[in-house]
């Protein structure tokens, strides 16, 4: 079983997300961005929600990141809602739909809407039948591809006005890489 130590990760070169990124925060881009993404067999998927750091405070998820190989939405969900289409697209089962602790997202998203999402594959499920010990995206992106993916904006205000670049890449990257890494997976 392959498994990798903070340590380890701490000497890796840090990977950058250099893709498309589209930031969904109307009604119209995520008409737009859905009708897309329904074009795609398969998509990576995470959520981010606002951090508390008051006790018995708690946030709705914030944003929703959809990727494909070259491009990532970041679906502004405190701006829009989780409308019809947003959530058609989330229970069909012709997208697979690719993440890492789903249950942590779909605990999140009951808070906004009551749906049950289909076609999810949690890469935590998947990565012990290769040979994988780790159940981090950090971790499984480390042992994978020999970089290390920042944690640094995850603590971040995902309900600001806009989002920083920063913050915009970070959240690219997680939903990229829970596709890659699916990709990676699946051809060996």
């Amino acid at each position: 079983m392959q498994t990798i130590t903070k340590d380890q990760i701490a000497q890796l070169p840090v990977e950058e997300y250099t893709k498309r990124i589209i930031v969904v925060d109307t009604q119209e881009d995520l008409s737009k961005a859905v009708t897309y993404l329904r074009n795609f067999e398969k998509v990576g998927f995470d959520t981010e929600t606002r951090p508390s750091f008051k006790k018995g405070q708690t946030y709705k998820v914030a944003l929703m990141q959809l990727a494909i190989d070259d491009v990532c939405f970041l679906i502004r969900l405190n701006k829009v809602g989780i409308p019809t289409e947003l959530k058609d697209f989330l229970i069909d089962d012709k997208t697979l739909k690719i993440g890492l602790s789903l249950r942590d997202d779909f605990g999140a998203m009951r808070k906004r809407t009551n749906i049950e999402p289909a076609n999810f594959i949690d890469l935590q499920e998947m990565v012990g039948k290769y040979g994988i010990k780790e159940a981090s995206l950090q971790k499984i992106y480390a042992i994978l591809f020999n970089k290390k993916i920042s944690k640094g904006q995850r603590l971040t205000n995902w309900e600001a006005d806009h989002l920083t670049e920063s913050q915009q890449k970070y959240a690219a990257l997680d939903a990229s890489a829970c596709l890659k890494i699916y990709n990676t997976l699946i051809k060996e």
